[in-house]
Protein backbone atom coordinates (compact mmCIF):
# COMPACT_ATOMS: atom_id res chain seq x y z
CA UNK A 1 0.00 0.00 0.00
CA UNK A 2 2.75 2.59 0.98
CA UNK A 3 3.31 4.47 -2.21
CA UNK A 4 0.06 3.29 -3.97
CA UNK A 5 -1.22 6.66 -5.89
CA UNK A 6 -3.98 6.90 -8.38
CA UNK A 7 -5.88 9.93 -11.07
CA UNK A 8 -9.07 11.90 -9.41
CA UNK A 9 -10.57 13.49 -12.25
CA UNK A 10 -12.83 16.41 -11.13
CA UNK A 11 -16.43 16.07 -12.15
CA UNK A 12 -17.73 19.63 -11.02
CA UNK A 13 -16.36 23.21 -10.13
CA UNK A 14 -17.17 25.66 -7.66
CA UNK A 15 -18.77 28.82 -9.36
CA UNK A 16 -19.38 32.09 -7.45
CA UNK A 17 -19.41 32.58 -4.17
CA UNK A 18 -15.85 33.20 -2.19
CA UNK A 19 -13.29 33.61 -3.83
CA UNK A 20 -10.74 32.93 -0.61
CA UNK A 21 -11.13 30.59 1.68
CA UNK A 22 -11.22 31.79 5.32
CA UNK A 23 -12.05 30.21 8.58
CA UNK A 24 -15.73 31.37 9.64
CA UNK A 25 -19.18 33.11 8.27
CA UNK A 26 -19.78 30.90 5.28
CA UNK A 27 -23.67 31.50 6.81
CA UNK A 28 -26.04 32.10 3.58
CA UNK A 29 -23.03 32.09 0.89
CA UNK A 30 -24.30 31.00 -2.10
CA UNK A 31 -22.63 29.48 -5.19
CA UNK A 32 -23.09 27.03 -7.70
CA UNK A 33 -21.36 23.66 -8.61
CA UNK A 34 -21.15 23.11 -12.08
CA UNK A 35 -20.89 19.56 -13.13
CA UNK A 36 -18.83 18.98 -16.44
CA UNK A 37 -21.00 18.96 -19.76
CA UNK A 38 -18.30 16.87 -21.50
CA UNK A 39 -18.84 14.33 -18.83
CA UNK A 40 -21.83 13.69 -17.41
CA UNK A 41 -25.51 14.83 -19.14
CA UNK A 42 -28.85 15.78 -17.80
CA UNK A 43 -29.39 12.15 -16.62
CA UNK A 44 -27.01 12.55 -14.03
CA UNK A 45 -28.82 14.47 -11.80
CA UNK A 46 -32.15 13.16 -12.20
CA UNK A 47 -33.87 12.62 -8.56
CA UNK A 48 -31.13 14.89 -7.06
CA UNK A 49 -33.80 17.81 -6.73
CA UNK A 50 -35.46 15.61 -4.29
CA UNK A 51 -32.76 15.82 -1.31
CA UNK A 52 -32.11 19.12 0.21
CA UNK A 53 -28.85 18.46 1.11
CA UNK A 54 -25.33 17.27 -0.55
CA UNK A 55 -22.02 15.87 0.60
CA UNK A 56 -19.33 17.75 -1.66
CA UNK A 57 -15.76 15.98 -2.08
CA UNK A 58 -13.14 18.43 -3.37
CA UNK A 59 -9.90 19.41 -3.36
CA UNK A 60 -8.20 22.30 -1.52
CA UNK A 61 -6.56 23.56 -5.03
CA UNK A 62 -5.58 26.83 -2.64
CA UNK A 63 -3.08 25.14 -0.24
CA UNK A 64 0.56 25.62 -0.08
CA UNK A 65 2.21 21.82 -0.99
CA UNK A 66 4.83 23.06 1.51
CA UNK A 67 1.93 24.47 4.31
CA UNK A 68 1.68 20.66 5.77
CA UNK A 69 1.66 19.96 9.70
CA UNK A 70 1.62 16.55 10.01
CA UNK A 71 2.78 17.09 13.58
CA UNK A 72 0.38 17.51 16.53
CA UNK A 73 -0.40 21.08 16.34
CA UNK A 74 -3.30 23.40 18.16
CA UNK A 75 -6.61 24.25 16.60
CA UNK A 76 -5.94 27.44 14.84
CA UNK A 77 -2.99 27.69 17.05
CA UNK A 78 -5.69 28.71 19.74
CA UNK A 79 -2.81 27.93 22.86
CA UNK A 80 -6.08 27.02 25.27
CA UNK A 81 -7.18 24.18 22.73
CA UNK A 82 -5.27 20.53 23.06
CA UNK A 83 -2.84 19.60 20.40
CA UNK A 84 -4.05 17.11 17.54
CA UNK A 85 -2.69 15.33 14.60
CA UNK A 86 -3.18 15.60 11.32
CA UNK A 87 -5.88 13.48 11.40
CA UNK A 88 -7.70 14.98 14.34
CA UNK A 89 -8.27 18.45 12.21
CA UNK A 90 -10.64 18.96 9.16
CA UNK A 91 -8.74 21.74 7.78
CA UNK A 92 -6.63 22.24 4.61
CA UNK A 93 -3.55 21.01 5.58
CA UNK A 94 -3.22 17.69 4.24
CA UNK A 95 -1.43 15.20 2.22
CA UNK A 96 -4.05 14.59 -0.36
CA UNK A 97 -5.81 18.20 0.07
CA UNK A 98 -9.22 16.88 -0.06
CA UNK A 99 -11.78 18.65 1.90
CA UNK A 100 -15.42 16.96 2.52
CA UNK A 101 -18.68 19.39 2.82
CA UNK A 102 -22.35 18.73 3.71
CA UNK A 103 -24.57 21.94 2.42
CA UNK A 104 -28.28 22.68 0.96
CA UNK A 105 -29.38 22.22 -2.68
CA UNK A 106 -31.16 25.00 -3.23
CA UNK A 107 -31.90 24.04 -6.93
CA UNK A 108 -30.63 21.29 -9.69
CA UNK A 109 -30.42 23.61 -13.13
CA UNK A 110 -29.32 21.37 -15.49
CA UNK A 111 -26.04 20.27 -14.72
CA UNK A 112 -25.92 23.32 -12.41
CA UNK A 113 -26.49 22.86 -8.59
CA UNK A 114 -27.41 26.41 -6.75
CA UNK A 115 -26.20 25.45 -3.12
CA UNK A 116 -25.86 27.28 -0.02
CA UNK A 117 -23.38 27.07 2.88
CA UNK A 118 -20.54 25.15 0.38
CA UNK A 119 -17.41 25.84 2.38
CA UNK A 120 -15.54 25.57 -1.05
CA UNK A 121 -14.32 29.11 -3.06
CA UNK A 122 -14.98 29.88 -6.72
CA UNK A 123 -12.99 27.40 -9.04
CA UNK A 124 -12.47 24.14 -6.59
CA UNK A 125 -12.29 21.02 -8.51
CA UNK A 126 -15.29 18.91 -6.94
CA UNK A 127 -14.32 15.54 -6.89
CA UNK A 128 -18.06 13.82 -5.84
CA UNK A 129 -21.14 14.70 -5.03
CA UNK A 130 -23.83 12.67 -3.31
CA UNK A 131 -27.05 12.96 -2.24
CA UNK A 132 -27.15 13.12 1.77
CA UNK A 133 -29.04 10.10 3.47
CA UNK A 134 -29.98 11.03 6.99
CA UNK A 135 -29.79 7.03 7.33
CA UNK A 136 -26.08 7.29 6.55
CA UNK A 137 -24.98 9.81 9.29
CA UNK A 138 -23.53 8.82 12.54
CA UNK A 139 -25.29 6.26 14.53
CA UNK A 140 -25.11 6.22 18.30
CA UNK A 141 -24.75 9.12 20.17
CA UNK A 142 -21.90 11.67 18.84
CA UNK A 143 -19.25 12.45 21.25
CA UNK A 144 -16.68 15.33 20.83
CA UNK A 145 -14.22 17.43 22.74
CA UNK A 146 -15.67 21.15 23.66
CA UNK A 147 -13.21 23.04 21.35
CA UNK A 148 -14.98 21.90 17.84
CA UNK A 149 -17.81 23.81 18.92
CA UNK A 150 -16.09 26.43 20.33
CA UNK A 151 -13.65 27.33 17.58
CA UNK A 152 -16.63 26.49 14.98
CA UNK A 153 -19.12 29.01 16.92
CA UNK A 154 -18.55 31.30 13.83
CA UNK A 155 -18.45 28.96 11.11
CA UNK A 156 -21.75 29.15 9.52
CA UNK A 157 -22.60 32.54 10.98
CA UNK A 158 -23.64 35.18 8.37
CA UNK A 159 -20.90 37.32 6.35
CA UNK A 160 -20.25 40.18 8.39
CA UNK A 161 -19.90 42.64 5.02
Amino acid sequence: MAGESFTVVPVAHVVGGRTVPEDDYWGGRRSVIRIDAEQFDAGAVVGLDAFSHIEVVFRFHLTDPTDLHPEPRRPRDNPDWPLGGIFAHRNMRRTNWLGVSRCRLLDVDGLDLHVEELDAVDGTPVLDIKPWFTAMGPRGEVGEPAWPSEMLAEYYAPPKD
